[in-house]
């Protein structure tokens, strides 16, 4: 089993910036790739960033391309997300997720059911 454990959220300005980071431990030689998710109100579980654990390739939703960084610290068993240039619409919780699928291309990147372990959630609230 692996447990994943987010921080870093909170209540930010539009145009501010956020880190999350998502700790991991146990059995964290399963895991191929790790990602955020995120999920506004009344919305489905949305797709953010992905990261292939070994390389540090890195996805990213169409929608936050050029203002979100996703990056790992293999020492630390960390993955980050740096969010800049906050808009309201971000506005969600933020799920940090571990996946046990080896994944070679986008499509296996953005799918939840990839997915095998995700943390409790952290709230990010992007004022107007």
């Amino acid at each position: 089993q692996v447990q994943l454990v987010e921080s870093g959220g909170g209540l930010v300005q539009a145009g501010g910036s956020l880190r999350l980071s998502c700790a991991a431990s146990g059995r964290t030689s399963s895991i191929y790739n790790m990602g955020w998710f995120r999920q506004a109100p009344g919305k489905e579980r949305e797709f953010v960033a992905a990261v292939k654990w070994s390389s540090g390739v890195t996805y990213y939703a169409d929608s936050v391309k050029g203002r979100f960084t996703i990056s790992r610290d293999n020492a630390k068993n960390t993955v980050y997300l740096q969010m800049n240039s906050l808009k309201p619409e971000n506005t969600a919780v933020y799920y940090c997720t571990g996946g046990t699928k080896y994944c070679i291309n986008y499509v296996c990147y953005v799918s939840r059911q990839n997915y095998a372990y995700w943390g409790q959630g952290t709230q990010v609230t992007v004022s107007s």
